[in-house]
């Protein structure tokens, strides 16, 4: 049942991601990039209750009243495509970091660039990081709430949480707004690259704001607390 389950859920999703990938191409000219996000919400929540519903995996959300109204820097651990599907729903409008690479993906990559991300050259560490603040700073002051992976790539869930590149708490003094750490198990059950999902439950657990005046504390905060919280839900 996992296997069919699982065919039919990719066939949902590689389907749909076409047509909303074609949807947005035709739509921007007209929409703003806040509708274009709501739109591309409703495809996401659609999405994971096909999950749910042909897979078996759901999820429970904790500390949703943690999220302010006004712009933050969302930050959490990183196992897979759950959360950089499941995190774009909780606050909009906001702007995600990627790889550059990624804009080129005809279609997916196109659409992804209508949402207004700021990308990463990992071949230029340094001069990304730059980037990543700068950018960081006037989108948050454009209203934008900045969703970060400060590990900087997919972690299996048995290496647990993996240092933090300090990018979260630097945008969060030079911004002044506060970074909102989130913490979850979403690889257990939808694995990094693999076909076959695993039903279950997903824990999400949302924290309360950190901010401070030193960029290593805030990182240090957020990096200590998601890695602790992560102990405690599996």
């Amino acid at each position: 049942m996992k296997i069919l389950g699982s065919i039919l859920f990719n066939i949902v999703f590689y389907i749909s991601l076409v047509l909303i990938c074609i949807s947005i191409l035709i739509l921007r000219p007209f929409l703003t990039t806040l509708k274009l996000q709501n739109f591309a919400s409703f495809w996401i929540k659609f999405l994971l209750f096909t999950l749910k519903f042909f897979c078996g995996v759901s999820w429970q959300v904790e500390g949703l009243s943690n999220i302010p109204k006004e712009p933050c820097i969302v930050v959490s651990n990183h196992q897979g495509q759950w959360e950089s599907l499941f995190i774009q729903t909780l606050i909009i409008p906001n702007t995600s970091i990627v790889k550059r690479e990624l804009l080129l993906i005809p279609f997916f990559g196109w659409a992804l660039r209508c949402m207004r991300p700021i990308t990463l050259n990992r071949a230029n560490k340094f001069g990304s990081l730059k980037k990543v603040i700068r950018k960081g700073v006037e989108k948050i002051n454009e209203g934008y709430s900045v969703i970060l992976f400060p590990e900087g790539t997919r972690i299996s869930p048995d290496e647990g949480i993996q240092k933090f590149a300090n990018s979260c708490g630097v945008l969060s003094v030079e911004s002044g707004v506060s970074v909102i750490p989130i913490c979850h198990n979403s690889g257990k059950y939808w694995k990094n690259k693999k076909f076959v999902k695993e039903p279950g439950k997903i824990t999400v657990r949302i924290g309360a704001p950190i901010q401070g005046s030193d960029a290593k504390e805030i990182t240090k905060h957020s990096y200590e607390w998601i890695r602790e919280t992560y102990k405690e839900i599996n």
